[in-house]
């Protein structure tokens, strides 16, 4: 059993006739286009392509929208196959399991809750300031923030995510029905804005289509954890525009596109999953593209980029204010509000499904995912809409909005790499959309979607790393030992050890008798010569605790104030980061073996066995040093960052 032990068919097939756990298909083509529509056109629309035409491209960002929607739509078309040949809940994190193994479908499940998490928390308190801005027109004097003690607390953002979390534990069908109706409305308001704003644009605003290239000279730390991985890792000096703004602000606005990776998690929920996901996907990829393209071009067209980056918060309704249109950033105002008002509830939805996916496997509680008399998770949608209003309301979520970004481009990797394993693993398995050109489609799309990964900023780097470091501590601390796959794939018959794929007849054949009774007879003599045969990876633990030792004492000194983080040499941050290296590589080393000794277990007749010689047994320490060193190595990294911030 090693750490990418795979999901089966069969186990799928178990998770949509588990009673307990199912959710009700209910959803048509039009409900699928809706959700990817709703959850893309948001906030965004109004303002990412003016940020990314101010601060990174220029006019050429149109060409950013682009060729993120290409990108995007290459990712999609592998989503589709997924998602229509296996309509099960989980989006990347299932499609994932059943391709690549348990643990790269843990490190996607844990990506896909950062961007989900992220982005509803983001997007909810935005919500809020729209929400105050709107009072302020109609001239009604209500605070939207009051505090508690030091602490300032924003009641709009919990109030939106209140109400939808109630909507969708009565039923997906009712939500579904509530967001096409402010779909429909957000659309048209965002279509008369696209008109008024033709009227302004100017063919001069586009010169130069392809601003050269400037460098960022305020010499601040953020000038330089700002710049994107790729031009950090070259050595170039922080800049904007040219050919690094170009592609920075593809990967700034692919953000736009996120909601498409979202709608899958609704797989199994549609009806006739086959014709129903891939025409709903494509309907609403193409008329968001289409949306975002015409606000680029008028945006980009009303006013220069060079004034627009004088401004402060800039927006589409920047544009119109410059250009004296003040009247249409009222109406911009209500747009958004609207349009964030359904990309809250989709998100919420989203998120809920993929820890619903993760808690049926056992990755996470299983008590979570029981579902109600509605066919929908209640629980676990009042827990996730809690977490997401505790988060919108009380914290200062400006910073991590790029998180969602490399969340959801992380997910596009693997599933799109995933298709060329699936289609080698179950080649038979119906499928009702293809990704054509395969494998060379898939591999392309995941190469794109790594190269706008590389675009994003090294603080959004440094976080995600983080990040991974916190899933791998809850993943080896919990996740491992309870994981229903591998519970499963410890069988008690000696037939599991002849590989996978053994039928009735296969065995009959084989007369396994002599093997069992040799492997049983070697088993049992192994297992009478100590009371618990189980050993403590000693070296692992040794190593663990020294590395535990080093890091505590370095974080102990520098809250004191003993050890000044600005002054650390830097040859110290990376033996920080390293010290816990060893711990891991042994531990690492011991789990393995722990599991061999666990599956030869699985040789003898249960009956025949201690009751200490059950699944858990000898991989219960070896997984707790591995938690405690993920750990261990997540606050170096923290501390690393902080010594990067004082010192650039």
């Amino acid at each position: 059993m090693s750490l990418l032990v795979r999901k089966g068919l069969h186990q799928v097939e178990e998770d949509l006739g588990d009673p307990e756990r199912s959710l009700k298909r209910e959803l048509g083509p039009m409900d699928i286009a809706v959700m990817g529509v709703a959850v893309a056109v948001g906030a965004g629309i109004f303002s990412v392509g003016a940020q990314a035409a101010a601060l990174y491209a220029g006019p050429s960002v149109i060409i950013s929208f682009v060729i993120a929607a290409v990108i995007c739509g290459l990712a999609v078309m592998n989503y589709a196959e997924f998602a229509s040949s296996v309509p099960v809940s989980g989006s990347a994190y299932t499609f994932s399991y059943l391709s690549l193994g348990e643990l790269l479908a843990w490190v996607i499940g844990w990506d896909l809750i950062l961007e989900m998490l992220m982005a509803a928390s983001v997007i909810s308190k935005y919500w809020g300031i729209y929400l105050s801005g709107v009072f302020g027109f109609l001239h009604i004097d209500v605070p939207t923030e009051f505090s508690i003690g030091s602490v300032s607390v924003s009641w709009p953002p919990a109030l939106i995510v209140a109400f939808f979390t109630v909507l969708l534990v009565l039923g997906t069908k009712l939500t579904s029905r509530v967001n096409g109706i402010l779909t429909a409305i957000k659309i048209s308001v965002t279509l008369f804005i696209i008109v008024a704003g033709a009227f302004y644009v100017k063919a001069s605003n586009f010169t130069p289509f392809f601003p050269p290239s400037e460098p960022i000279t305020d010499g601040s730390a953020t000038g330089v954890l700002g710049q994107s991985l790729f031009s950090f890792l070259s050595g170039a000096e922080p800049t904007r525009y040219g050919a690094y703004g170009l592609m920075g602000a593809a990967a700034l606005v692919f953000f736009a596109f996120i909601g498409f990776d979202i709608v899958a998690t609704t797989a199994e929920e549609a009806k006739d999953p086959q014709k129903t996901l891939p025409r709903g996907i494509f309907g609403g990829l193409a008329l968001v593209s289409a949306l975002y393209i015409a606000v680029t071009i008028v945006v980009t067209g009303m006013v220069s980029y060079k004034t627009m980056a004088t401004q402060k918060d800039v927006s589409l309704a920047t544009a119109f204010k410059l250009v004296g249109a003040n009247w249409v950033g009222t109406l911009i105002t209500i747009g958004i509000l609207i349009g964030l008002t359904t990309v809250i509830m989709v998100l919420l939805l989203g998120l809920t499904r993929v820890v619903f996916s993760m808690s049926r496997d056992g990755l996470v509680p299983r008590q979570v995912s029981r579902t109600s008399k509605r066919g929908t998770p209640a629980l676990l949608q009042i827990i996730c809409g809690v977490v997401v209003a505790v988060v919108a309301a009380l914290a200062d979520v400006d910073q991590l909005s790029e998180m969602i970004n490399i969340g959801t481009l992380s997910a596009f990797v693997l599933v799109s790499f995933s298709i060329p394993v699936q289609r080698k693993r179950f080649p038979d398995l119906k499928r009702g959309f293809t990704v054509p050109f395969s494998p060379v489609l898939p591999i392309i799309s995941g190469v794109l979607c790594l190269w706008l990964m590389a675009n994003l900023a090294v603080e959004t780097w440094l976080r995600f790393i983080v990040w991974l470091l916190v899933g791998f501590v809850i993943y080896f601390g919990y996740s491992y030992l309870h994981s229903r796959v591998r519970r499963e794939g410890h069988q008690e018959n000696v037939l599991s050890q002849f590989g996978e794929g053994l039928v009735a007849g296969d065995a009959a054949a084989s007369d396994p008798a002599p093997l069992i009774a040799a492997s049983e007879t070697r088993e049992m003599t192994v297992l009478n010569q100590d009371a618990e045969p189980i050993r403590t990876p000693r070296a692992a633990l040794v190593m663990t605790v020294l590395a535990g030792a080093a890091v505590l004492t370095e974080v102990v000194l520098a809250l004191t104030g003993v050890l000044d983080i600005r002054a650390m040499s830097n040859g110290l941050v990376w033996l920080s980061m390293l010290v816990p290296l060893p711990g891991l590589v042994l531990s690492h080393i011991a789990l393995s073996r722990a599991e061999a000794t666990e599956q030869s277990w699985d040789t003898v007749p249960r009956e025949k066995l201690p009751n200490w010689a059950r699944f858990g047994a000898a991989i219960r320490q070896p997984l707790t040093l591995l938690s405690v060193g993920y750990g261990l190595t997540a606050v170096a990294v923290v501390v690393a960052v902080l010594h990067l911030v004082e010192v650039l």
